[in-house]
């Protein structure tokens, strides 16, 4: 008598060698370890607006996501999560509630640093190194998105190195997209590896796509730490343009050798700024500072960090049918943002 299909079928599934058992078994050890020791660490953030404007009105109210990495409560946020908040709170994973203070706040990293006092030490979660992270490497993010407190989601690094504009308009480098699921809320929260170590700062995530998230890279935030704990602020150049990538026309390229297919077309002189004290006009097109080419606005961003502050160099620029050198001496840009 023949066996029926169904029980076949059945035998060879129990039987095969090629059970996965093992292997989600430790998909999920990994995934409830780096849990374990990072969600401690991780706050629910509460901010209030207009509390200090208006006692009359009810204050406006927004939430997201941070995380500690000290234990003496020092914790990292997303920028947009926290700016311009008249009153901070960071509720922990014990259901503990502290006030917190505002660090230092940078706009174009979408990056904050808060502070809460403690009579004891806190739990802090472990920097790892987003120049070593790997697309198709595990990924797990914790926050309360939507105000579901202590969430956690799941994926995998889809890519490396992406950019991603900030509320500022200053383009954000080498970002890590995800398929780790985020929603309003996530903001802030950390991105970790399946040993619990923080590779990145979950910032954004599609609205009309599915799992496509964004993370800003852990050694970026590193960085902008440094600066806030040092200066209060992140120092960056300024040369007073405003301009707009476009492209320059081949027989341009070939007459003067160049090696980019786009400038910085001139828009605005900022009046006493170094780029017009240095000569620049409206309808200049930048092509290169010290040799080193801009190919368009974002360049121009990316490449006045603060190593440029008060250093002479020199502007190349297309005026007309000519190449003109220009001494340009980059300041830091002013603290009221112009």
């Amino acid at each position: 008598m023949l066996e029926p299909r169904w029980a076949a079928v059945e035998s060879v599934q129990g039987d095969s060698p090629e059970d996965d058992s093992p292997l989600l078994d430790a998909y999920s050890g990994a995934v409830i370890g780096a849990l374990e020791r990072v969600a401690p660490a991780v706050a629910f953030i509460e901010v209030q607006h207009g509390v200090a404007r208006s006692s009359a009105r009810r204050p406006a109210r927004a939430s997201g996501s941070g995380f500690l990495f000290t234990p003496d409560g020092y914790l990292l946020t997303n920028s947009h999560v926290v700016h311009g908040a008249d009153r901070i709170t960071a509720r922990l994973n014990d259901d503990t509630r502290f006030s917190a203070d505002l660090v230092g706040n940078d706009p174009d990293s979408d990056l904050a640093v808060l502070r809460i006092g403690s009579p004891s030490a806190l739990p802090y979660a472990e920097f790892g190194d987003s120049s070593r992270v790997r697309v198709g490497q595990v990924a797990i993010a914790i926050g309360n998105p939507l105000g579901y407190s202590k969430t956690v989601t799941t994926g995998v690094i889809s890519a490396l190195g992406r950019t991603l504009r900030a509320t500022s308009g200053r383009l954000m480098h080498d970002v890590i997209q995800t398929d780790a699921a985020l929603n309003p809320g996530n903001s802030g929260g950390p991105l970790v590896d399946s040993k619990g170590r923080v590779i990145g700062v979950n910032t954004a995530m599609i609205p009309q796509a599915q799992a496509i998230c964004f993370a800003t890279g852990i050694n970026t935030a590193k960085w902008v730490i440094g600066q806030l704990f040092a200066h209060g602020r992140v120092r960056r150049a300024y040369i007073g343009v405003s301009g707009a990538t476009v492209p320059i026309a081949t027989r341009i390229v070939r007459h003067f050798g160049l090696t980019n297919r786009s400038a910085v077309h001139v828009l605005e002189v900022v009046p006493m700024s170094p780029a017009a004290r240095a000569g620049v006009e409206v309808g200049d097109r930048l092509i290169a500072i010290d040799d080193v080419p801009i190919n368009g606005i974002d360049d121009l961003q990316r490449l006045f960090d603060s190593t440029w502050i008060g250093r002479q160099c020199e502007l190349s620029a297309l005026r007309r049918s000519s190449v003109v050198k220009l001494n340009l001496r980059p300041i830091e840009v002013p603290v009221t943002g112009a």
